[in-house]
């Protein structure tokens, strides 16, 4: 199973989301992949996720075999994959994850909307220190983990996520951009990752 996170502002309907379905689709997969709208509480968000997973592999997920599962995180979606990978000993791919997203959302707090909708919604203050209780200072099985990370991120540093992520499968693209435009390059390698 992959469970697919988006980041902030962002949802299913983002670029690599539908990407990933449609190509899961073609494979004759699309049972294997989620992709939830995430609340705009980290909290909520990440008990969403974790929920999911346990209803998807019909157990209270105290350890996901890695077999299992891949959580797929992009952004503020990387963060939460993280944590739950940690958690769950799942694997996980970070697509440009957001490290230390309590210092850099600390400025949206407020009413915004979302990117893919006209849809408003309210980042509340509270949400920065639900987003520091989830914080992994360090990794525990780099092994588990891909990152994919660029050098033209314009909104994250690549060299913060290439030092987080020591010591896991890396690939870091030359140029590109924080929502990965060029995705569908580098798909191949992450359902290979995931076992598919």
């Amino acid at each position: 199973m992959i469970l697919y996170l988006h980041g902030f502002r962002s949802s299913p309907q983002s670029f690599k989301a539908r990407l990933l379905r449609e190509r899961l689709e073609a494979l004759g997969r699309s049972d294997d992949y989620l992709c939830p709208q995430l609340p705009a509480s980290p909290q909520a968000a990440f008990a969403l996720a974790k929920n999911l997973v346990a209803n998807s592999l019909g157990n209270a997920v105290a350890k996901a075999e890695p077999s299992q599962l891949t959580i797929i995180g992009s952004s503020l979606g990387g963060y939460y994959a993280t944590k739950l990978a940690e958690e769950l000993g799942c694997r996980a791919v970070l697509l440009n994850p957001a490290i230390t997203p309590a210092q850099h959302l600390a400025s949206q707090i407020g009413i915004t909307t979302a990117w893919h909708s006209d849809e408003s919604f309210e980042f509340k203050s509270e949400y920065i220190q639900q987003l520091a209780e989830l914080a992994v200072p360090v990794i525990t099985r780099p092994e588990r983990y891909f990152l994919i990370a660029a050098t033209g991120d314009e909104v994250l540093d690549w060299q913060e996520m290439t030092a987080h992520y020591a010591g896991a499968r890396q690939h870091l693209i030359q140029g590109s951009d924080h929502g990965l435009s060029d995705f569908e390059q580098y798909m191949d390698d992450v359902l290979e990752f995931c076992g598919i």
